[in-house]
């Protein structure tokens, strides 16, 4: 099942949610101002990044500036209950499943959660489109 974490104010965080709508791909919306992740999901948020917090943590944010601290400077358990205690530092959106993430609001990319069905429908619905075209250009 695929998790989006947003926050309504967010503009990609909306547009996120509109494309994931608009392909009618299931999905659970948590608003992460309301209900920051836990450390069981901050664990596995982390588990699929690639640059661990640099990738997740908005370290340029006005809001983690005020906070004047370095997080290279933390534990993990530090990081974590700084994350629950100020969620607005997370980027946003994070779209995760069992073995993807994306953060922030990318059309190529967000791709990667339709369904193969889905993509494959498409796919076969882009050739027939070519394929017509073919036979009107003969």
């Amino acid at each position: 099942m695929i998790i989006i974490y947003l926050s309504p104010s967010c503009t990609s965080c909306r547009k996120a949610y509109a494309w994931l709508e608009e392909y009618n791909i299931p999905f659970i919306e948590r608003n992460i101002m309301e209900e920051p992740p836990t450390k069981t999901e901050l664990e596995k948020i982390l588990s699929l990044t690639a640059k661990g917090t640099e990738e997740i943590v908005s370290t340029r944010s006005k809001a983690f500036k005020r906070l004047k601290i370095d997080i290279e400077d933390m534990s993990l358990q530090e990081l974590y209950e700084l994350i629950y205690d100020h969620p607005e530092i997370l980027r946003k959106p994070i779209i995760i499943d069992h073995r993807r993430i994306q953060i922030g609001y990318n059309e190529s990319e967000i791709r990667q959660f339709v369904p193969k069905k889905v993509r494959r429908r498409e796919l076969n619905k882009a050739k027939s489109m070519i394929a017509t075209f073919d036979q009107m250009a003969e």
